[in-house]
C-alpha cells in the first residue's frame, strides 16, 4: 500500500507547492482547501498523515484537528504562520503530533512526515508486559490498560509512554525524548514533549494535576515510576 497525505490549505500557491514536494517523495496527495471539506473527506481518504493549516476560512485548523482526532489516531502536523507559544501549544492541545512554521522548505516537511511514518509503522521493542501500579503497558500489542480497562492513546502518546516505560525510574531529558519519539534531536522544540506529557497524564493518571506515574524532574526531564 502506498502512502497517502491529506493536506488542508486554503492558499492555492502553497497547496500546489506542498503537493508537488510530497508527490516527489512518491506519496499520494489529497487536497482540501477548507476545513469543512477536509472533515467530510477524511473518513474515506485512508490518509496516513494529515497536514493542517491553522488559518482556514470557516472552520479553523484547530477544530479540524479536534474533529479528526475524535475518530482517529492518524499522525497530524499543524502548520502555523507564527511560531508563538499560543498557536503552537493550542495546536498540540487540539491533538496534533507535530507542527511546522511557515515558510518551510519542502525537505523539512518531507523529513517530518517520514519520521512520523516510521513511528507509526515500526513496532515498539522491549519487554512484552510492563506494570506500574494500576497501569499496564504491552508494547508489542500497542495496548495500555488502567485498572484493567483499555486507554486510548494517539500513536505519539503511545510511543512517548513506551520510551519512558522502557527505562523505568530513569530520567529522560526533553532532548532524549525529542530524538526517540519525534526524531528531532537537540534541534527540536521542548514544547512538543511538555504538551504531550500533559495529554498523556490526562489519560493515565488518577489525578493529572498530581501525577504518580509520569514525574517531572525539574531542570532535567521526565521519568516513569510505579
Amino acid at each position: 500500500m502506498g502512502t497517502t497525505i491529506l493536506t488542508v490549505e486554503d492558499d492555492e500557491r502553497i497547496r500546489t507547492s506542498v503537493r508537488l514536494a510530497l508527490e516527489d517523495e512518491g506519496w499520494e496527495v489529497i487536497e482540501s482547501e477548507t476545513g469543512e471539506d477536509a472533515i467530510a473527506r477524511f473518513p474515506s481518504s485512508n490518509a496516513d498523515v494529515v497536514l493542517i493549516d491553522i488559518m482556514l476560512p470557516g472552520i479553523d485548523g484547530f477544530e479540524v484537528c479536534r474533529s479528526i482526532r475524535r475518530e482517529s489516531d492518524v499522525p497530524i502536523v499543524m502548520v502555523t504562520a507564527r511560531a508563538d507559544t499560543h498557536d503552537v501549544v493550542a495546536g498540540l492541545e487540539a491533538g496534533a503530533d507535530d507542527y511546522l512554521t511557515k515558510p518551510f522548505v519542502p525537505k523539512e516537511l518531507s523529513a517530518r512526515i517520514r519520521a512520523m511514518l516510521r513511528r507509526a509503522r515500526t513496532p515498539p521493542p522491549g519487554n512484552p508486559h510492563l506494570t506500574f501500579g494500576e497501569l499496564e503497558v504491552v508494547p508489542q500489542e500497542g495496548l495500555v490498560l488502567r485498572n484493567g480497562e483499555p486507554v486510548h492513546l494517539t500513536k505519539t502518546e503511545f510511543k512517548l509512554l513506551v520510551e519512558l516505560a522502557a527505562q523505568p525510574g530513569t530520567v529522560l531529558s526533553r532532548e532524549d525524548l525529542l530524538d526517540r519519539v519525534w526524531g528531532h534531536g537537540v534541534f527540536g522544540d521542548g514544547r512538543l514533549v511538555d504538551v504531550h506529557v500533559r495529554r498523556l497524564r490526562t489519560k493515565i493518571e488518577p489525578d493529572p494535576a498530581n501525577p504518580t506515574h509520569v514525574a517531572t524532574v525539574r531542570g532535567l526531564g521526565y521519568k516513569l515510576q510505579g
